[in-house]
């Protein structure tokens, strides 16, 4: 993977990967910023729709490269498109996604009110530039580093957990921990902004060890409802992490010093400050919790959680925050 700093540093990037021809794949917010591409598509829709994901498809015919600009939905599009089309990626995040690690993708389709997902995306380089967040909401901002900081705890007890990706997830959460208060205080601040991205870096390397069942009903509520994806990270996180003490104790344990506090207690801490609510303050009726509960248990990030997530005890961690 080539990581650089600076947006100015992408057309060397680009020069790496052989590519000649990057489509960019946005949406309309940052469809007119200046950038060394030969075409453009500024369709990107929240959550990686299957209709955008198609009509980025379209316009990637001639491309040799893709340059994602924005959040997990236009990275993810542009991993989508990658499949299809067998070129490489280099991401521009514009938010804490971290999916700009990883090779697997969701695509929502808004007909069956399900996320889908897919793999082998060529994810080859990454440029991170601090001024393109400092007008990123509040909302946004908290839900997306909350969604970097579930990488981080999940990813320590995840299948592919190891020591390398382990000091990535604790240098991440304690980045995240620290920052986020400040940039939520001060969106400008450009110090505590390039630290939350940074932190946002390492919890997407740390992603790469897989995820757990915080993700899961992250992903199947975000699937049925259209929900933001980093928001319901930071509503699925602490009862995330309540379920799997029991059998990842050691692993948890781990993110006490970071975080500045008992594990737990701070990811609530910090889920309030990102703006989390309960369910039913996302208008999720209580009556489809048990159907959320089996779509949840069938994803793979609930097959692959610590500790066997049925969709009887998932119904639980539901209700807990409902």
């Amino acid at each position: 993977m080539l990581v650089r700093w600076g947006l100015d540093s992408l057309s060397d990037v680009l020069r790496e990967l052989s590519v000649a021809r990057p489509l960019l794949i946005t949406s309309a917010r940052w469809g007119d910023v200046e950038l060394p591409v030969a075409a453009r598509f500024d369709g990107v829709r929240p959550h990686a729709e299957l209709d955008s994901v198609r009509a980025a498809t379209a316009a990637a015919q001639d491309a040799d490269g893709l340059v994602a600009l924005g959040g997990g939905s236009a990275i993810d599009t542009a991993k989508a498109v990658s499949v299809e089309r067998d070129v490489p990626i280099v991401s521009i995040p514009t938010t804490y996604s971290g999916a700009e690690w990883t090779p697997f993708f969701g695509v929502r389709d808004p007909a069956t009110r399900t996320k889908g997902g897919g793999m082998g995306a060529r994810v080859e380089g990454i440029v991170y530039e601090p001024d393109l967040t400092l007008d990123l909401p509040p909302e946004p901002t908290g839900g997306t580093a909350l969604n970097a900081l579930a990488h981080c705890a999940e990813a320590l007890y995840a299948p592919g957990a190891s020591p390398e990706l382990d000091r990535d997830a604790l240098a991440g959460a304690g980045l995240i921990a620290r920052s986020l208060p400040a940039v939520l205080e001060d969106g400008h601040d450009r110090e505590a902004r390039r630290a939350l991205l940074e932190g946002a870096m390492h919890a997407g390397s740390a992603l790469r060890a897989g995820m757990g069942v915080g993700h899961a009903m992250a992903q199947a509520l975000g699937g049925r409802y259209g929900l933001a994806h980093g928001t319901m990270n930071a509503v699925c996180l602490p009862p995330a992490l309540r379920f799997n003490r029991d059998v990842a104790a050691d692993a948890i344990a781990r993110l006490a010093e970071p975080l500045g506090g008992d594990p737990i207690e701070r990811s609530e801490q910090l889920a309030r400050l990102a703006g989390a609510q309960r369910l039913r303050d996302y208008a999720v009726p209580r009556e489809d919790l048990p159907e959320l509960a089996e779509a949840t248990a069938a994803r793979p990030a609930a097959k692959g959680n610590a500790r066997p997530a049925p969709p009887e005890a998932i119904r639980e961690l539901l209700e807990s925050v409902w």
